[in-house]
């Protein structure tokens, strides 16, 4: 398809916003089936101790309750004596839900309730009695922070010498910046629905970032064959890293439909939302040192972060600071301290959230210290280089994404002193930062077919957690082949499907795109040599005498439908699947998305108020396929940041070890009256070597710098530096 025509690049709307907005797409807890049990968690009111008896039998006498579940009833699962793992798992020992009397952390499920309906579970549930035996327990990572051992992770190894030259610089900062747990709450809920096949087969719906991971666990747990499970998730309610792993409910559904032989469905509360996987707290400490004219000659970046006492959650936290600007003196270092609390879990652009608070921040700092404009000390600061890799960067506009948000924004117009921008009794602060996102590449298949009737087909094991996957991949299908968006059908979010990756870290476009991409050529050369056999006068046809387009293949002066040319070839389809992976090129390059964002915050000067103006973010990306669904991805990413800096923080009573605030009416995020402006801008960026599509992914990088960027305007505005996030009015004030 030439590109005046191509879809690629344009604002195409989404291919199921037809179904979402009038219900027809159904979700992992809404597929009917006659018959179904419904099961209810019970979980741990306890941090950590034993289960000394539970008390089943005011539940069991509730007509209709089929079954409750515990460790001491449940089916024999011969995995549970041995490791497992599961594609995003960390190091350690993996949760085994009812495994047994052991209390890990609070908000454990400790038993399932199975009956009827839905509400008859939740009130045999509340008729469950446990008794418990105590042990002291610890949640509070600012009281285990000397105790915090090294990371599993590779660290970037020292660079230079960070020492000598940060006691040695003209300007130095040093600081220290926390950041909260913050918990995954996408619209829709956890849910599992096994439906249980005669021939004791399950087909799950499950809520999941990918099928195949969910069917390799429950293959790997419960040694069922793969021909025997079928994951399906065709429509996920929003994910950000929730579904990476197989969250409980999904063993404990499987496990019920397996000891009952029946139809089970498990859903978790939103107050259970709160007892998996979260953004884990950190403890920063930021060293910076720069030569008179702002060259960074110091970098120094340590974290303290938290996890769980069977598993070490890591995650890139300090990699960023290595890396986004040109320093020879580097030392970063990263470490966990174990807690009686869940383990945490990737959460939208993880590490990089976290570690770039830290990071901008003190970048901020340093331009207040050396009386220097905070964008030109980033851009005196610019790295050709990937400092951790010692590789050139594949692309890199940074610097367009400095100037086109510099300019959109009016940066030229601050006044640099803080407390000297007002608009009445508000005082107004202007404040920007960085980002950074690596732009990776996996492995990933997908088939292509084509009818009688000139339709295509394409098939991948991929999801859509609403970043609009299915739109992006029929574009992408739409060029490859040469066909019109209409006439295309992508199929995602089924175990059985060409095998793809977990949809998460960004990579799902030049992972699954790719595949897509080749797929679709290799079925235009498969529909090139129907023609020849069909038309021998077309054996020796030029390459360039071919091309496809609007759903034709144009040969000389002769076009043929690719209906015509399928019903002509005696095949009811022509289709193709390739096996995808990153190109050899990659590997001498660094590849990376990059953004700048400006943040105007209000302030009242009586009351402490703080409210977030407008926003412009600037990305350099590479080739945006669908700028209408990557700018709502960053609109989206942008809102939480401003969650991020301003409200969101899961508080922990640590007397109990239990996280307090588990409600949507308690757990703070913003709502449409929170928000202000927001401007998208993506900067062009021509990347030949990420992939085929010169495409990086822009689903992590909206968030990236969104909070640094609001705390420096918070500073500009008050002349106060808070460091400890969330920023709320109490800590201005």
């Amino acid at each position: 398809m030439n590109a005046t025509n191509s879809p690629l690049g344009k604002p195409l709307d989404r291919v199921d916003g037809m179904l979402k907005v009038t219900g027809q797409a159904r979700y992992a807890g809404e597929f009917p089936e006659k018959g179904l049990l419904h099961g209810s968690v019970v979980s741990s009111t306890i941090a950590c101790g034993r289960v000394l008896s539970i008390d089943i039998s005011k539940a069991l006498a509730v007509p209709g309750v089929v079954a409750v579940i515990d460790h001491t009833n449940r089916p024999k699962i011969a995995s549970y004596d041995e490791d497992y793992e599961d594609a995003d798992s960390a190091e350690g020992s993996p949760f085994r839900p009812l495994y047994n009397d052991r209390v890990l952390y609070s908000g454990q499920p400790l038993a399932l309730v199975v009956a009827d309906t839905l509400e008859l579970a939740r009130h045999a549930g509340s008729l469950v009695k446990i008794e418990y035996e105590t042990d002291d327990h610890q949640t509070h990572l600012q009281s285990v922070k000397d105790d915090a051992h090294e990371a599993p992770a590779e660290t970037p190894k020292p660079r230079g010498n960070f020492q000598a030259e940060y006691v040695g610089a003209a300007v130095s900062v040093d600081a220290h910046y926390t950041t909260p747990n913050e918990h995954h709450n996408p619209m829709e809920p956890h849910a599992s629905t096994v439906m249980y096949q005669a021939d004791g087969s399950l087909e799950i719906h499950d809520k999941t970032q990918g099928p195949q991971n969910c069917q390799d666990y429950l293959h790997n747990v419960f040694g069922l064959e793969k021909d025997k499970i079928r994951v399906l998730a065709a429509f996920v309610g929003g994910a950000f890293g929730s579904g990476l792993r197989p969250q409980y409910q999904l063993p404990l559904a499987v496990m019920a439909s397996l000891k009952l032989k029946r139809s089970v469905r498990v859903t978790l509360t939103r107050q259970q939302m709160f007892t998996f996987g979260y953004r884990p707290s950190t403890l920063q400490r930021l060293r910076l040192g720069a030569a008179a004219n702002g060259k960074l000659v110091a970098i120094g970046h340590d974290v303290i972060g938290q996890t769980s006492r069977f598993e070490d959650f890591t995650e890139h936290v300090v990699e960023w600071s290595g890396m986004l600007y040109q320093c020879d003196n580097v030392q970063l270092g990263y470490k966990l301290a174990p807690l009686d609390v869940y383990t945490p879990l990737d959460m939208r652009a993880p590490g990089a959230t976290s570690g770039m608070v830290g990071l901008e921040c003190a970048m901020d700092e340093l331009a207040i210290a050396l009386g220097v404009d905070p964008v030109q000390l980033r851009i005196v600061n610019f790295a050709e280089r990937n400092g951790n890799e010692d590789k050139p960067y594949s692309s890199k506009e940074l610097k367009a994404c400095y100037e086109q948000g510099a300019e959109r924004f009016g940066w030229s117009n601050r006044n640099p002193e803080p407390r000297s921008m007002r608009a009445g009794r508000q005082l107004v602060g202007w404040g920007m930062a960085g980002g950074v996102w690596e732009a990776m590449q996996m492995p990933a298949s997908a088939k292509a077919s084509m009818d009688a009737s000139g339709k295509l087909t394409v098939s991948s094991a991929t999801t859509d957690i609403g970043t609009g996957t299915y739109t992006v991949m029929t574009q992408i299908a739409a060029d490859a082949a040469g066909v019109m968006p209409e006439d295309v059908t992508f199929v995602l979010g089924d175990s059985s499907l060409p095998t793809a990756p977990l949809q998460g870290g960004s990579f799902t476009v030049s992972s699954v795109g790719t595949a897509v991409q080749q797929a679709c050529r290799a079925l235009r050369a498969k529909l090139l040599d129907a023609v020849r056999m069909a038309h021998p006068e077309f054996a020796v046809a030029d390459m360039e005498e071919v091309g496809f387009g609007d759903g034709y293949l144009h040969i000389r002066d002769q076009r043929f439908s690719f209906g015509d040319i399928v019903r002509d070839s005696s095949h009811e389809v022509l289709e193709v699947q390739i096996d995808s992976k990153p190109d050899e090129k990659r590997e001498a390059y660094s590849t990376a998305t990059h953004s700048a964002v400006f943040v105007e915050v209000h302030v009242d000067e009586d009351l402490g108020n703080i409210r977030v103006n407008r926003v412009v973010s600037a990305v350099a990306g590479g080739r945006v396929v669908n700028p209408k669904t990557a700018g709502s991805q960053i609109l989206g990413g942008v809102v939480w940041g401003i969650s991020q800096a301003l409200l969101e923080e899961s508080h922990t009573d640590h007397t109990l070890g239990r996280v307090m605030n588990h409600s949507l009416a308690e757990y703070h995020i913003p709502v449409n009256a929170d928000i202000g402006e927001i401007e998208v801008i993506f900067v062009e960026e021509n990347d030949t070597i990420v992939n085929d599509l010169g495409s990086k992914g822009v689903g992590e990088i909206g968030i990236v710098g969104v909070a640094s960027a609001i705390a420096n305007a918070i500073y500009h505005a008050t002349g106060k530096r808070v460091r400890e996030f969330p920023i709320t009015l109490d800590k201005v004030l």
